[in-house]
Parts: C-alpha cells; structure tokens; sequence
C-alpha cells in the first residue's frame, strides 16, 4: 500500500513538472518577464510546488530549453523504430524546426537566465548532433540520401531554422526550407531511382 501511494506520488509530481514546463514554455515565449506566478496558476499548481521543481526563473528557462532539446533528440530513434529512414529523418526535422522555433520565441528569456548575476551556462547541443548523426547514418546506410554528408554539412544546411520566428508564416517558411535541404540530400543518392522508396512527408 505505501509502495503504491508513493508511486502515486512520484507520478503526480513528474506530471506537475510536465505541465509547468509546458505552460512556461508558451508563457515566456509570449513574455520573457512573465510572472512566475502566473505560470504556477495556469499549470494548475502552487507557487511551493512551483520553487521546490525550479528555485529560479533562469532554473526554469534553462530547464524548458534542456527539456525541448531533449524530447527532440530522443525522438530520432523512435520514429527509425516505426519509419523507413527517409521519413524519419524528414519527420525529424521537423521536429528539429519546432524546437529552432520555440528557441526563437525564448530568446529573450534565455537571454536574462544566462546573462543575470550567476546566470547559468545555456546548454550545447550535444545530443541533437547525435541524433542528427545516427539519422545520416541510417539513411546512408540504405542509400537514401547522397553519401558522405556529415553532422556539420547538416546543420549549416538547416542554419535558417533558428531565424525563423514562432508564427505561423515562420512554420510555412520552414516546411519549405526542409523540404529544399531533403531534396538536396536525396539528390545523388545511390537508392533514389529504386523502386518503393518512400514519398517526403509534409512534415
């Protein structure tokens, strides 16, 4: 009974942070000076409950940043589990896109967390290179894309992303600048003529 209670528990507090991110996340893209208690009120949690996940607002900002990147790196392995490695890595930039997107929407909140008096050090982009990395790879490996494009060729290719600001014309603008860099990666593939390979989704 008490392992179940504090099971319970562990599960009501893993959601509270869940939903605190995603309320923050929208929240401070729209205002960097957005009140932390607002952002409590609209997550549906108290003020404790708030400062016991993130003691500050650079805490916050930071942890949004590191959790955006993180769901999007680890959902290149998943979409090679369930799709052909062309529309995973379509799919995935997608993804990629709404994460340059949102960080656009951030900039100036991550700006005051990482630039404030022990501001903190914004984090690098480690894991999102490795998911780019074993993308490439499976797609290279089946001959879908062209050979011997690297980590670095990928994301100067995708440079534009983090331009692109969180509105709807910006998610236009970045379907299309996608849909260029993965015809300029299938362009010269070894598999691109072979039967059954598959169409780019719209991403």
């Amino acid at each position: 009974m008490r392992a179940e209670k504090d099971a319970r528990l562990r599960s009501d507090a893993a959601a509270n942070r869940e939903r605190i991110l995603d309320v923050a996340l929208a929240e401070l893209t729209r205002s960097a000076d957005v009140p932390l208690s607002t952002i409590a009120k609209k997550a549906g949690v108290g003020q404790g409950t708030l400062y016991r996940n993130f003691p500050s607002r650079e805490a916050l900002v930071l942890e949004i940043y590191r959790h955006e990147m993180r769901q999007v790196a680890d959902t290149a392995a998943e979409l090679l589990r369930t799709r052909t490695p062309d529309q995973a890595l379509r799919e995935w930039m997608g993804h990629l896109a709404r994460f340059a997107m949102a960080k656009a929407g951030l900039a100036d909140a991550l700006h005051k967390a990482t630039s404030a008096p022990c501001g903190q050090e914004k984090p690098g982009h480690g894991q999102v290179t490795e998911a780019v990395a074993l993308l490439l790879r499976a797609n290279e490996e089946v001959g879908t894309i062209r050979p011997g494009v690297t980590t670095d060729d990928f994301l100067l290719a995708i440079a534009g992303l983090w331009q692109i600001g969180p509105d709807e014309n910006g998610q236009a603008r970045a379907r299309r600048l996608l849909d260029l860099v993965m015809d300029g990666l299938r362009a010269g593939a070894p598999g691109a003529a072979r039967p059954g390979t598959a169409a780019d989704p719209a991403g």
